[in-house]
């Protein structure tokens, strides 16, 4: 070869494959056409190989030129590669926080949670998972996550739990069912109802179901859903009856009848932890701007009179 290739050939040679033409191709690059042409002549004239047939004004590659092009393009995804384990290494270095959080609590409240952390803690890298409940206890134990935000409490010696968002579950139906004149429910009003439950493996629908038949009733179960968002929905569009949590009610508040329901069947989220986090200090910082959000979430929750 007469001269030592260099990058800007490389580049050029890969801009005119990928882009067709090389009046795209300098675009992309910022530089002129007769610079890429130059460019391009320069590396086979380095290479004494025919990379492209001009045809009609056009350079078409050949398939030396594809062949070149398959080598450029894997030595560039190396690069890329390179590039990303560099992101990663100096998120590393700035801290980062990785967050599960079961469906229920995966629009405003995680926002807000997240939202007041990183004020505390700007240039954190934050990741958040919205997952089951079991994704995210085996998420902490493997150590994919730092925290976690769950229904039920896990029970593990590497993970602490603590309560948070307790709650007695609310009865819940379309604003012009019979049951919406009454100020409280009580199980024997659920006696015939078509009800709409949680997947009956769920912490949620167990808690639920056995304190229904503690109270000889047994759910009418119509429908099953696995995300509490849909269970609103249904239950909005006149599908049936349930027991939920307030919290999960969401935006849906103007489309529901919410009462009262008792006996009380208290419902708790856990904020989950492994004990001996590598981001113990992040994890502290995340855990206390989110007891804050849910005490102010809790406070302004409309009474159930």
């Amino acid at each position: 070869m007469a001269r030592q290739l260099n990058l800007r050939q490389v580049e050029a040679f890969k801009a005119v494959i990928e882009h067709g033409t090389v009046s795209r191709a300098a675009e992309v690059m910022n530089v002129s056409q007769p610079a890429i042409s130059k460019l391009v002549a320069h590396l086979e004239e380095d290479t004494s190989l025919r990379l492209f047939e001009r045809v009609k004004g056009r350079l078409a590659p050949t398939p030396n030129g594809m062949r070149l092009y398959a080598e450029v393009d894997r030595i560039f995804a190396g690069l890329r590669q390179v590039e990303n384990a560099v992101e990663t290494i100096r998120r590393d270095e700035q801290g980062r926080l990785l967050i599960g959080v079961m469906p229920a609590l995966s629009g405003s409240f995680i926002e807000r949670s997240t939202s007041a952390f990183l004020a505390r803690q700007p240039g954190v890298f934050c990741s958040v998972q919205s997952r089951s409940s079991q994704w995210i206890t085996e998420g902490l134990v493997t150590r994919k996550l730092d925290v976690g935000l769950v229904i039920a409490p896990i029970d593990n010696p590497y993970i602490l739990a603590e309560p948070v968002m307790g709650h007695p579950e609310v009865f819940i139906a379309p604003l012009d069912h019979p049951l919406a004149a009454k100020s409280v429910i009580r199980p024997a009003d659920l006696i015939g109802q078509p009800f709409i439950s949680f997947d009956p493996d769920s912490h949620t629908s167990q808690r639920t179901t056995a304190a229904l038949r503690a109270h000889g009733v047994v759910p009418n179960t119509t429908l099953v859903v696995n995300v509490s968002p849909t269970l609103c929905e249904f239950v909005a569009g006149g599908a049936g009856v349930s027991l939920v949590h307030p919290l999960v009610v969401g935006g849906l508040r103007d489309r529901l009848a919410i009462r009262r329901f008792e006996p009380a069947i208290q419902l708790d989220f856990y904020l989950c932890r492994i004990r001996d986090s590598r981001n113990a200090r992040l994890v502290e910082v995340f855990l206390e701007a989110t007891r804050e959000v849910a005490t102010e979430i809790s406070r302004s929750m409309p009474a159930m009179d």
